[in-house]
């Protein structure tokens, strides 16, 4: 039996009894008691014990908000406390304490968290260790990133560029350099005088430093990086960032490319980018205007047609040029899920079923075009509605027998399907993986459709996991091969209480 495995499933069970809870709870090691964490059930008295037993689960304990300040002593519970402060539910002391701690590790998760006190956020500026100090950089408020952006730190610099606190001006001195004193020191210098006349430094092993990086005392490596941050940085200016749409690196015009406040005239340059990721970010950007977007539509380049399909706002006629193109994925398209109902009769009457499988893939159509796009004639519009709920069972039935293998996996989908017709789909021979799959999580299933479904490794644990599934196979699948199945049958509710109440005193002997 996979012994560890049944016990994290059998935490999380949602029908273990109380009594029993408790009794994991005094048993639990690190894993179990992390799971046993994810309950929402835990009285206050059960929240204590488990967060008592490790770290681990009080720190999701305090997350969830199960723990409260009231309860942790952030002297023996250190990063239960600065959960709590992560969250806005700590306490001020705690700030205060954990900025003068002697591990390191605290004091930089503590940097990370929202409103400390401003003596405290003081303290950490000031920090001899550079990590805290960066990490400040990237969360503070606009007062103390307008400080740290003078930070002889090239790293502070770089992570200040990140903040989205920090004021436009001071972003776009960051990456013009006006009016700040040049960086002394980056991760590849530090401890060292930077090299006079020699060429690029190679990188030494030291921690958190940028691919390719190199300094030959100009620091380039992560003044690049600052740049490439504050171009992706909604509240740098426009205006001092327009300048990269001619940038020779292609991940400072592909950030440009993004930028909803993008100038027509960068736009239309970036449309004509020799790197397909850059006009990939730009058919994404939801400022693109339709003149640009026809453009790319044409574009040789998949992805970018493929980020085009997804723009919110493309044009329908644009839409459907792109439809037999590329692959969009069974998700509505943004602009097919927000189509008025004439331009979604318009898409379900193309004469081209890559265009009528839009529509076909939203799951609130009316009865007409949903029972018409059903009926389609080829396949993969069929398919596609397949799922669609409000299908009747002799219409799902019709689709199986039209287009069988082709279409069984979304009809086991619909959340419509009787019983008896997944019992029907779950027979099959040969056997559809994909559709049991489906069927193995199906609300509908039967006990038998679950059985066949156990035959299938991708189903298995889906299965073991249904309430439906028979308790005489749920205890067998206890001592499955595979962890997956045996946690699985674990966590199933219909798991009979003296079953697990033999788990949990087998564990207590242990």
């Amino acid at each position: 039996m996979n012994a560890a495995h049944v016990l994290c499933g059998l935490a999380v069970n949602p029908a273990l009894p109380a009594e029993l809870v408790d009794r994991l709870i005094a048993l639990a090691d690190r894993d179990l008691a992390d799971d046993l964490a994810d309950r929402t059930d835990l009285s206050r008295e059960q929240v204590h014990a488990l967060a008592a037993r490790g770290e681990e689960a009080a720190v999701k304990l305090a997350r969830s908000g199960l723990l409260r300040a009231c309860d942790v002593d952030p002297r023996k519970q250190p990063r239960a406390a600065l959960a709590l402060l992560d969250e806005g539910a700590g306490r001020a002391e705690w700030a205060r304490l954990f900025a003068s701690h002697p591990d390191v590790a605290y004091r930089e998760e503590l940097a990370a968290c929202p409103g400390l006190p401003a003596d405290v956020a003081e303290t950490l500026a000031a920090d001899p260790d550079l990590r805290v100090v960066t990490e400040l950089a990237l969360w503070t408020t606009a007062d103390l990133t307008s400080r740290l952006a003078r930070h002889p730190h090239a790293e502070v610099r770089c992570a200040v560029a990140a903040n989205e606190a920090t004021p436009p001006a001071v972003l776009a001195s960051l990456i013009t350099g006006e009016g700040l004193d040049p960086a002394r020191r980056c991760l590849l210098c530090d401890g060292a005088e930077p090299p006079s006349g020699h060429g690029p430094r190679l990188p030494r092993p030291v921690q958190d430093l940028h691919p390719g990086a190199s300094c030959d005392g100009s620091h380039q490596s992560v003044l690049h990086e600052t740049q490439r941050r504050a171009v992706r940085n909604p509240a740098t200016p426009a205006h001092a960032v327009m300048g990269f749409a001619g940038h020779p690196a292609a991940p400072l015009r592909a950030g440009l490319a993004a930028r909803s406040d993008l100038s027509p005239r960068a736009a239309r340059r970036l449309a004509g980018d020799p790197a397909p990721g850059v006009r990939a970010a730009l058919a994404g950007n939801p400022a693109l205007d339709d003149t640009l977007m026809r453009v790319l539509a044409a574009d040789r380049d998949s992805d970018v047609r493929r980020a085009l399909a997804h723009h919110p706002r493309v044009p329908l006629d644009v839409l459907v040029r792109l439809a037999g193109t590329v692959r969009t994925g069974p998700a509505p398209l943004p602009r097919v899920a927000t189509a008025s109902p004439a331009e979604v009769v318009e898409l379900a009457a193309s004469p081209d079923a890559e265009v009528r499988m839009l529509p076909a893939a939203r799951r609130d159509l009316p009865a007409a075009i949903r029972d018409a796009l059903a009926a389609d004639l080829d396949a993969k519009v069929v398919t596609s509605v397949a799922s669609h709920p409000g299908l009747s069972e002799a219409r799902l039935r019709r689709m199986v027998d039209r287009y069988g293998v082709q279409v069984v996996a979304g009809v086991a989908a619909n959340p419509d399907a009787s019983p008896g017709l997944l019992d029907d789909l779950a027979r099959r021979r040969p056997p559809v993986r994909k559709a049991l799959k489906e069927i193995a999580g199906h609300r509908h299933a039967t006990a038998a459709a679950l059985s066949a479904c156990l035959a299938n490794a991708r189903a298995r644990p889906l299965a073991a996991r249904h309430p439906a599934l028979p308790a005489r196979l749920l205890v067998d699948l206890l001592d499955d091969d595979e962890w997956r199945v045996a946690e699985a049958a674990a966590a199933n509710p219909s798991l009979p209480p003296a079953v697990m109440e033999r788990l949990v005193a087998r564990r207590g002997m242990s």
